[in-house]
């Protein structure tokens, strides 16, 4: 009996000391069983969700919080999939209404191979992530994944990748050509990590001189050359958040070399110094061309390919999502509509069918200067009219419509000596044609295909994707 009493006391000792502890750690603990009631709720866990302890402790953590339509609780889905996650974002809502964003870790607790529970361990960024919303966060950028606009399958699957990337420091290239939006989904994937509350610092690698970039990258020392000063590169300006290098193939090849060393040893060298510095930095890279085409060309590194591709996103241009169209007009003619102080209403049918008809090749942004160039014409119209598009969509329409097909090419060259098609346009028409010739007499066979074309695997798919070619 007195030994059962020992016990007791030791137990009901041991049970207060680790309470003690955990009300003392600055994270939040939030435990659950395997049903999702909530069995253990910390000090700290109650400050960030502004809660009682009577509030959620015995209760089913699903009854007292509420998550948005595309998220669900960490912990469900830890109870559920008996996995553990890192680094993962959580945005939801208390008893009252207040929305709460944490960064969670988050583990399944098993018992002889059974699951009996999980627990997961917060970080409170809610005031930082209202900062970003507010526009007014340290790292100065703007946009978040909410801003990416479209329901398509294409864009869907590179958001959730891109989503997936934020969790990890892994540097990261995002192909894309010009106007797709690669600083968007950067600044999105800063904004869901860890790194939200540092800098975040964008250069592009053609606007400067090589002699230019390299100082402006690294930083130089006094006395390195005449009239150096101590000055920190980019790199020790973006410590401790990110760094995106923008057309990182303009680059040449010495710059590339030594961007490849800071990469992979996470040091750098100011110009004119002696000793390295390290630096806490991820590095996201864009480049506006297939990757392959630019390593053949001599444009990339091979190995600086290799060590910035561990995570490679390729961002769909819009002549291949063609149907998030609508989306993007109506967010556009709301966005000038404000500025402008007008009140357009939308497209006339014509219109509708002409920009489902071309090809875009300025992407986003050519939708959204031409959504900007009817508005400066229109008046007191309500519906934007074919009459009101820019003169050169209007033309590039027309062009199109004149366009004949390879088989008469030689007819209409001489017959029509005097009316030419731009050779740009008709050069990438002949490439498709040709393409879907060689694959269509080799089976669809793309190895075949692209040893006969003289191109690569990869660079065949890639122009297969570029134009819009399936098999």
């Amino acid at each position: 009996m007195e030994n059962t009493k020992r016990t007791i006391q030791q137990l009901q000792y041991i049970n207060s000391m680790y309470k003690r502890i955990l009300d003392e750690v600055d994270v939040g603990v939030h435990a659950v069983d395997n049903t999702g009631k909530t069995i253990v709720y910390n000090k700290k866990m109650m400050q960030i969700e502004s809660m009682d302890i009577q509030e959620v402790i015995n209760k089913n953590l699903l009854d007292v919080f509420k998550f948005k339509d595309n998220q669900s609780s960490t912990l469900v889905k830890a109870l559920q999939d008996g996995k553990e996650t890192s680094n993962v974002k959580q945005t939801y809502f208390n008893n009252k209404g207040r929305e709460i964003t944490t960064i969670n870790n988050t583990i399944p607790i098993y018992q002889n191979e059974n699951l009996q529970g999980a627990v997961e361990i917060a970080n409170d960024v809610t005031k930082l992530e209202r900062l970003i919303k507010g526009n007014t966060n340290k790292s100065g950028t703007r946009y978040t994944f909410d801003n990416i606009i479209g329901n398509s399958p294409a864009l869907k699957e590179v958001i959730e990748a891109a989503k997936r990337a934020s969790r990890t420091a892994s540097y990261v290239l995002i192909v894309g050509e010009t106007g797709t939006g690669k600083e968007l989904f950067a600044q999105s994937i800063h904004n869901a990590s860890t790194r939200l509350a540092g800098p975040f610092i964008s250069q592009n690698c053609a606007a400067l001189p090589d002699n230019l970039i390299e100082s402006l990258l690294f930083g130089t020392k006094r006395g390195a050359f005449t009239g150096s000063v101590d000055s920190p590169g980019l790199f020790e300006q973006a410590e401790g958040g990110t760094l995106l290098l923008d057309e990182i193939n303009s680059l040449n090849m010495n710059l590339q070399a030594k961007l490849l060393r800071v990469l992979q040893e996470r040091m750098i060298r100011r110009i004119g110094d002696t000793k390295d510095t390290p630096v806490d930095v991820r590095v996201i890279a864009n480049i506006n061309e297939d990757p392959i085409d630019a390593v053949a060309n001599n444009n990339l590194r091979k190995d600086l390919y290799y060590r910035l591709g561990v995570v490679t996103i390729f961002i769909p241009p819009l002549r291949e999502r063609k149907e998030d169209i609508p989306l993007l007009v109506e967010h556009f003619i709301e966005k000038y509509n404000e500025r402008f102080q007008m009140n357009v209403k939308g497209l006339s049918d014509e219109v509708k069918q002409s920009f489902f008809e071309y090809d875009w090749h300025g992407n986003i942004r050519e939708l959204e200067h031409i959504i900007e160039a009817a508005l400066n014409i229109m008046m007191d119209e309500e519906i934007i009219k074919y009459s009101h598009l820019p003169y050169q969509y209007r033309n590039k329409m027309q062009l199109k419509e004149r366009m004949l097909p390879l088989s008469t090419v030689d007819t209409y060259i001489n017959e029509q000596a005097d009316i030419a098609i731009p050779l740009k346009e008709q050069l990438e028409l002949f490439e498709k044609s040709y393409i879907e010739h060689v694959l269509k007499k080799n089976n669809n066979n793309i190895s075949k295909s692209a040893k006969l074309l003289g191109l690569s695997r990869q660079s065949l798919q890639y122009r297969m994707k570029k134009l819009n070619l399936s098999i």
